[in-house]
């Protein structure tokens, strides 16, 4: 799909855009342009590969820009395929104190790419989703929530055959940047409790190569304006502490210190409207656009589909992971496996 192709990953000094490059440049893709505002992460980023991977190193162009500023989006758009458009504020608590930021990052600059792409010609756009979407409580979920409407709306405006745009939706990415199992490490690495905000607090628990598996999912399957939801497991968060305790041998306190700002107690990544018209794909789900127009009087008069037996899919309805088969989980992360063998080896 993607030989001598160019793909344009924005946010791709992120954890996805690395783990994308780490799938990707082993292929007979052409170009992956990594699209950020960050030139020390960009920096990084490009001496590490050039170690490692050097003969493939080549492949990688770096674009110094903000999704915010459309006139930066477009000039890395020039001769771009396919996006993965993954740039956002992710942070709960930080959107919760400057809303106005992430609106500007997660739904304008959103608009931006998919104007830029559209005007490009750019054959396919993924954009990347959050659980938090899903019934959102606070300003990072409202956000992403706005961007997936950007999303369907602007899918409406352009032909498939032009430009395909659809949208990903997933949980908790395990050892993601700013995610809380890297902090937990750090915290047993200095000796200091492992701090948990509830323990009854349940959250959707996905691999960085599960979630490019969706993306990559939805790109060869998706039909514009869809959102594609990955049916994930979910385990509570004091399963999870005690889980990545046991990995590390470590026999440090688990301190409570409470929901943070704008936190829910479970996620949802199906809502019951939703499921009205969802389809199940077997791993995921697929929540098409909603084709129809403003002229309402027509559907009354012609009347509306049966209803789905589907219902909403929440991180206290999905199967919760035990102990064990979290272990399990976080022992199939390369991070997991070298902060062990760093923590054994002294």
């Amino acid at each position: 799909m993607f030989k001598n192709k160019t793909l344009l990953i924005t946010g791709g000094t992120g954890s996805f855009g690395n783990a994308v490059l780490n799938r990707f440049l082993q292929t007979d893709i052409g170009e992956i342009r990594i699209f950020s505002r960050d030139e020390k992460k960009q920096d990084d980023m490009r001496h590490q590969f050039q170690a490692k991977a050097p003969e493939a190193a080549e492949k990688i162009k770096f674009f110094i820009g903000d999704v915010r500023d459309l006139s930066s989006v477009k000039n890395a758009i020039h001769g771009v395929d396919y996006i993965f458009h993954a740039a956002a504020l992710k942070q709960v608590p930080s959107c919760e104190f400057f809303p106005m930021e992430a609106v500007k990052t997660n739904v304008i600059g959103t608009d931006n790419v998919l104007t830029a792409a559209i005007d490009e010609g750019v054959k396919t756009v993924i954009c990347l989703s959050t659980d938090k979407a899903a019934y959102p409580v606070n300003a990072m979920g409202t956000s992403k929530a706005m961007m997936e409407k950007v999303v369907v709306a602007k899918s409406r405006t352009v032909s498939p055959k032009k430009t395909k745009i659809c949208c990903t939706r997933y949980g908790n990415v395990l050892c993601s940047r700013g995610s809380v199992v890297p902090l937990w490490v750090d915290q047993i690495r200095e000796n200091k409790p492992i701090t948990i905000t509830e323990p009854n607090m349940t959250r959707f628990i996905m691999s960085l190569d599960e979630a490019v598996g969706l993306v990559l999912f939805a790109f060869e399957h998706g039909e514009s304006g869809d959102i594609l939801v990955q049916k994930a497991p979910a385990c509570t968060i004091s399963v999870l502490a005690q889980a990545v305790k046991e990995l590390f041998h470590d026999d440090s306190e688990i301190k409570v210190i409470g929901i943070r700002h704008g936190e829910k107690m479970c996620e949802t990544l199906l809502t019951n409207e939703e499921c009205a018209y969802a389809v199940d794909r077997g791993d995921f789900y697929r929540v098409p656009c909603d084709k129809r127009d403003l002229n309402y009087d027509r559907f009354f008069k012609l009347g509306d589909i049966q209803r789905n037996t589907l219902t909403e899919f929440s991180s206290n309805t999905t199967k919760l992971l035990d102990i064990e088969q979290v272990k399990e989980k976080l022992l199939s992360l390369k991070y997991i496996r070298d902060e062990i063998s760093k923590r054994e080896n002294g």
